[in-house]
């Protein structure tokens, strides 16, 4: 029985390498001649294997016989004529309504850019209902029986651009188009690509295809396929099945046996994990359908592994995953997050896209996009190049390092900042429950962005209270509260805790006296910060004018006032900014938060104890 299936099997795979070189030969979607021809780096991505095309280049056929292209994000577009020559795709759409398909255009994370001599600007659609606008032309596609919608160029005015902005409603924009498509004086978009770059190739004749074993985007020419090719090839496959039958059958049973042993021992263990795994992978995707509005790109694994050059530079390791350096096509530099796959249940990874792609704030991370590829998963942030504040802060040669107290004012006050748009300004509350100096990252210009949201939570600014099963967090920076309901119920409270933490810690970074001596008398080093302000006495860190000596008793104050111990006794992240942008010396000092832990007062000369010391959990 094993051995005709064995010979079967074989004699497929040589017929099969015989065709093999024709598998990524030039196809159509309405058949042979009718319409568009497809070939490198063009594939359709439903009949032609991945090696066939180039990244960014797929293509898929409609039932009608039509070949499409998406770009970025979800813009499906009519494909008329590609000129491979000039790489030049002319695109069009079936429902003669460009601006509503354009609506979400993104050609920075594709491969293509708008055709030169166009004219590309920015414009807004209005609803003018009912009024009728002279000199300016409706879009007919867009407008109804009741109402006119125009377009208007957001750098170009006139008296009939001040009565839309004035009489009609903004609906949306959209942006970086050619003029031609809202005037409608063009019927098909334009579009060039620069890489892989195939001229040569269709200048002499020839197709174009991907250097084999290699790195880069080089591309090579080799023969079009011709009918006599096509007949050596078969023949060839002829006498090469011949010569091999023999050595098939005197070894068929034995392989066949093993080879069946094997492939029902693989399946086993295959139907074992993907049990599991498709139900995670159902509910991941169940989430991103729901989550296509909001627009981030996903990425492919193949995709991934290219943007970071096969993972070559890694930029750290953390709890949830590995970050790796990457660039995409457009030269724009991001970070990759690889997600472990022993946290297969997908919650860090849903949380984390969920949250980062609803939020547009100047001082937390930007997500550029995702993968999602069955079992593997990865998070694409834009890169900021300056680490994190926990180099700044905690260095071993922290002089090296120090950005001045002006700077850490700034940065407190953007994280703080940013903290208060996710508490306030998005449609839902959003707790972090992970603010370190870790989790802090700074750009160019040494401005905060707050990222790692996989701990977060989301809830209604209506809810006083989050449920928790576990405590969340980082020791050292989780609010008594989480450890324990005693201390009253967990709240956005919990995220101003952990900020006031990171205060101290900024102002206690740049401590001149050792804080690791093993005195068991030692106080917790925020507690012996209060005891320095409430005798006022030198704050003992490193300054160079009164002006420093103001800037780092501010923070510590306001650092205090975010750790008192109960939630109802902390200020709001809305507060926090206000104190960070006012006055110092106009602060109050805070009730002693350590009151009940310890004796009531203790020396402030004495020595304190490192800032992220272990806390106990107390008990329920």
């Amino acid at each position: 029985m094993a051995k005709p299936y064995l010979v079967f099997c074989l004699l497929f795979l040589i017929l099969d390498h015989g065709e093999g070189e024709n598998e990524c030969g030039e196809s159509w979607c309405g058949g042979h001649g009718h319409g568009p021809a497809i070939r490198f780096p063009f594939r359709l991505q439903d009949r032609q294997p991945a090696q066939c095309g180039f990244p960014g280049f797929d293509l898929s056929c409609t039932e009608t016989g039509d070949t499409v292209l998406e770009l970025p994000i979800s813009v499906k577009l009519s494909v008329k004529k590609i000129d491979y020559r000039s790489q030049v795709i002319e695109l069009y759409d079936k429902d003669h309504c460009f601006l509503r398909q354009l609506r979400g255009l993104n050609l920075s994370s594709s491969r293509f850019r708008f055709k030169e001599g166009q004219s590309i600007d920015d414009f807004g659609l209005f609803n003018c209902s009912p009024i009728k606008v002279p000199d300016e032309h409706p879009i007919s596609c867009l407008s109804g029986p009741t109402y006119q919608v125009y377009a208007l160029n957001n750098y170009r005015g006139g008296p009939s651009s001040n009565m839309i902005i004035l009489s009609c409603t903004k609906v949306y924009n959209v942006l970086s188009i050619p003029f031609g498509i809202v005037s409608n004086d063009d019927k098909v978009l334009q579009l060039k690509w620069d890489e892989p770059a195939c001229r040569h190739c269709e200048v002499k004749g020839m197709n174009c295809r991907l250097q084999k074993n290699s790195t880069r985007s080089e591309t090579e020419c080799f023969p079009r396929p011709t009918k006599k090719n096509k007949g050596t090839t078969l023949m060839a496959t002829g006498e090469l099945l011949i010569d091999h039958l023999k050595l098939f059958r005197i070894y068929g049973a034995v392989l066949g046996s093993v080879i069946l042993v094997l492939v029902i021992f693989a399946t086993y263990r295959v139907y074992i994990r993907d049990k599991t795994e498709k139900e995670y992978q159902e509910r991941i995707e169940k989430f991103l359908e729901d989550y296509r509005n909001f627009k981030p790109t996903r990425y492919s694994y193949a995709d991934i592994k290219r943007i970071t050059n096969q993972f070559t530079h890694k930029l750290g390791e953390g709890a949830y995953g590995t970050v790796f350096r990457g660039k995409l096509s457009n030269e724009i530099h991001v970070a990759v997050k690889i997600l472990k796959i022993s946290n297969g249940n997908g919650e860090e990874f849903v949380n984390e896209v969920k949250t980062i792609g609803r939020i547009h704030h100047v001082n937390v991370v930007h997500l550029v996009g995702f993968c999602a590829d069955g079992f593997r998963r990865a998070i694409v942030y834009e890169f900021l190049p300056n680490d994190s504040l926990e180099k700044y802060i905690s260095s071993v040669d922290a002089n090296s390092h120090f950005l001045g107290w002006e700077k850490l004012q700034d940065i407190a006050l953007g994280i703080a900042k940013g903290i208060e748009y996710l508490h306030q300004g998005c449609d839902q509350r959003i707790l972090h429950f992970d603010i370190k100096p870790r989790n802090v990252l700074l750009d160019q210009h040494f401005n905060p962005k707050i990222s790692d949201f996989g701990l977060a939570k989301l809830c209604s600014k209506d809810q006083s209270a989050v449920s928790m099963t576990a405590a969340r967090g980082t020791m050292g920076y989780i609010a008594p509260e989480v450890f324990s309901r005693n201390f009253g119920n967990v709240s956005y409270k919990a995220d101003v805790y952990s900020f006031g933490m990171l205060l101290l810690e900024m102002v206690g970074g740049r401590k001149t006296v050792d804080v690791t001596v093993e005195n068991t008398s030692q106080v917790y080093f925020p507690e012996w910060i209060y005891n320095l302000l409430e005798q006022k006495e030198d704050l003992r860190v490193f300054i160079e004018s009164d002006g420093d000596a103001a800037l780092a008793k501010k923070l510590a104050i306001v650092g205090l006032w975010c750790i008192q111990w109960h939630p109802m006794d902390r200020p709001s992240m809305k507060k926090v900014v206000q104190l960070l942008d006012g006055e110092g010396d106009k602060l109050t000092m805070p009730p002693n938060p350590f009151a009940s832990t310890g004796p009531a007062r203790i020396n402030a000369s004495t020595p304190a104890r490192p800032l992220n010391r272990e806390l106990e959990v107390i008990p329920e």
